[in-house]
């Protein structure tokens, strides 16, 4: 039988109307929100929604057994987040989420050498998908917008210039990025500054890209990228960045994670760690995420870090939570796929492309409804390292104001 009972105490926001596989119609009102109809052509989904929903959604439309026949992927999304909160805390809900963190337990375990496959998984995908649907420096973390409605090259730009000030970089620094992705942070950061960059990643492919990147730019003196783990390193750094990196710790390594940074910093020494969170209480990732998109990833939260900073002895200077960027920066991923949804099904499948616009529109509205946000955490070696006011970071980025074509981008690299 369908869930009918659990859907109707649940739905708060949005008015949902599902025809199921059985041809019955069930309509769950709510006075807000978005109306959708959806139809389930599988009747097993009748079974799989009451017992683990957020992971049979994904797989449902995935498979195309879940068709949204009034509305938008969008407006459906909007609805399933906005009601995220009390499908969790439903009787049978808790207990299956007790499991699923017995279950995280076991697959955020990220010892060397083995976290090196889950990153494998997502990051070295066909290198051309990404350029697909990310700005032309392929910056694949949270944009900083000044406003909704500015671009996404210019929103990007902002976010490495905000990164940038809050550093502190003078010439004459190490700085280490952590999860460097395609190199252009630390390409950034170099064009600003006489400093050497030390990256590190565990992509093969964006290892490749960033070198490239920086021998193209005439940087690969001083700014260097390794297909390294970033526990495996012994050097000692004035700064270190580290941008949507914390995800793929694991909370069992926090401890192991903070010890490594202060065993890096020098004695005057800056980190700053970027990183998707949560809101509220601790827990698993979405089923679905963790099982299609990021394997092993687990989403923190502010209580958890503040022990494992404090224990490392590191001086917690600033923490900015950025609440509604990530989900403008998700709109404009999901806007550039469906233009070039074609050359995505061309390069993968249907199935790819369902999956990818569900992992986009599920993001994008976590961030929407509050269960989702980015933390930036400034964290230092010495207790008088940081101006004592804030307004250094608004001096830097206004010396260096966003533009559309941002030096060193991945395109220019290329040519």
């Amino acid at each position: 039988m369908f869930a009918k009972t659990s859907f109707r105490k649940n739905i708060h926001y949005g008015t949902l109307t599902v025809l199921d596989a059985k041809g019955r119609t069930h309509c769950f009102e709510s006075p807000t929100g978005p109306h959708v109809t959806i139809r389930l052509t599988d009747p097993a989904l009748h079974y799989r929604f009451f017992y683990n929903v957020q992971l049979a959604m994904g797989e449902a439309y995935m498979a195309g057994t879940l068709i949204i026949e009034q509305g938008t992927l969008r407006e459906f999304m909007d609805i399933c987040l906005g009601n995220i909160r009390q499908i969790d805390n439903a009787p049978l809900q808790r207990i299956l989420n007790m499991a699923r963190n017995i279950h995280a337990a076991v697959r955020t375990h990220n010892p060397i050498g083995h976290a090196q496959r889950k990153v494998a998984h997502h990051y070295d995908l066909k290198d051309d998908l990404f350029d697909l649907f990310l700005d032309s420096d392929r910056q694949y973390s949270c944009a900083y917008f000044a406003r909704p409605d500015e671009s996404l090259e210019v929103a990007q730009y902002r976010k490495k210039a905000h990164l940038a000030a809050k550093l502190l970089l003078e010439d004459g620094q190490r700085v280490l990025d952590i999860g460097s992705g395609w190199g252009g942070l630390g390409l950034f950061m170099a064009d600003r500054a006489q400093i050497t960059v030390d990256g590190v990643t565990l992509s093969a492919e964006q290892h490749k890209v960033s070198n490239e990147r920086a021998w193209r730019a005439g940087m690969s003196d001083r700014v260097r990228f390794h297909l390294k783990d970033y526990r495996e390193l012994d050097e000692t750094y004035d700064r270190i960045v580290s941008v949507g990196m914390l995800e793929h710790v694991g909370p069992r390594h926090y401890g192991e994670y903070y010890n490594k940074i202060a065993d890096l910093l020098s004695p005057s020494g800056v980190a700053l760690i970027h990183t998707v969170g949560k809101f509220n209480e601790p827990g698993p990732l979405n089923p679905w995420i963790e099982r299609y998109i990021f394997p092993g990833a687990y989403t923190p939260t502010l209580s958890e870090q503040m022990p494992w900073i404090e224990r490392a002895n590191l001086y917690i200077t600033d923490v900015e939570t950025l609440r509604l960027h990530y989900a403008e920066t998700l709109r404009c991923w999901y806007e550039n796929f469906q233009r070039n949804r074609q050359a995505v099904a061309e390069m993968y499948d249907e199935r790819f492309c369902r999956m990818w616009e569900f992992y986009l529109t599920g993001c994008e509205y976590a961030f929407r409804h509050g269960i989702l946000a980015v933390f930036q955490m400034q964290v230092s070696s010495g207790l008088d390292v940081v101006p004592l006011t804030r307004d250094y970071i608004g001096e830097f980025e206004r010396a260096h104001p966003a533009v559309e074509d941002a030096p060193w981008t991945l395109k220019q690299a290329g040519d």
